[in-house]
């Protein structure tokens, strides 16, 4: 009866554990990003194992890599030899934790693949078409990696899609200033449905920072502006 009597505890405490875990995991799989970003992605973060396609914007490319970045994630570039080292420092990316890949050639893919298996945040310019059946294979991998793809460029079964439009430097004057930071609308469709949230950031501001200049706008559309990068 003593024993017996220890059951309800036992499983309370089992129950507990099963819940801390569970949260764990959940936390894990979500990747942090920079909070003028967060509330534009579906779940708040990157999520592991899933794919992004940024339309044109090297920079939003690079601001959604240095949430990961300062949280000491290890990155890879490939396929961007104009990659800015000194604007990827001034966001917060340890240049001693990204391997660049500028010039992989037509096996772009394989090499993107290949890191996947060692980097947790991977940004790739496609030099070529991607197909469904090459997507979903380097998408395992990185499911089973728990890694994050974000293309420069269309990707198929995107999380989410990412675009830059009205963009407009501040600072400066009538024909006399200087250039204090930039302004720009950031819009990102889900993957699956037409909805888009769009916000006004600075990309950078005069700090050389990625912060929120608005509120987020929600809308319905079929496809993305990509007016400027």
């Amino acid at each position: 009866m003593r024993e017996l009597s220890r059951v309800p505890d036992t499983v309370r405490e089992l129950q507990s554990r099963i819940r801390q875990m569970q949260s764990t995991k959940l936390e894990v799989r979500t990747l942090p990003t920079l909070p003028a970003l967060a509330d534009l992605l579906p779940g708040g973060g990157l999520r592991v194992g899933a794919s992004y396609s940024v339309q044109g914007s090297a920079s939003l490319a690079m601001a959604l890599m240095a949430g990961p970045a300062a949280s000491g994630a290890w990155c890879g570039v490939v396929g961007m030899p104009e990659f800015g080292a000194e604007a990827a420092a001034g966001l917060g990316i340890d240049l001693n934790r990204v391997v660049l890949v500028p010039r992989p050639g037509e096996q772009w893919l394989a090499v993107t693949g290949a890191i996947a298996d060692a980097l947790t945040v991977i940004v790739v310019k496609p030099s070529g078409r991607v197909t469904e059946t090459a997507a979903s294979r380097l998408s395992a991998r990185l499911r089973q990696r728990e890694a994050v793809l974000i293309a420069l460029g269309p990707w198929p079964q995107a999380e989410a899609r990412l675009s830059v439009s009205e963009g407009r430097w501040g600072g400066i004057g009538d024909g006399h200033g200087y250039l204090a930071g930039r302004q720009v609308t950031v819009t990102v469709s889900g993957a699956g449905n037409g909805r888009q949230l769009s916000r006004r950031i600075w990309m950078p501001d005069s700090a050389l920072q990625v912060r929120e200049d608005g509120t987020v706008r929600s809308g319905v559309g079929s496809s993305l502006a990509s007016r400027a990068s």
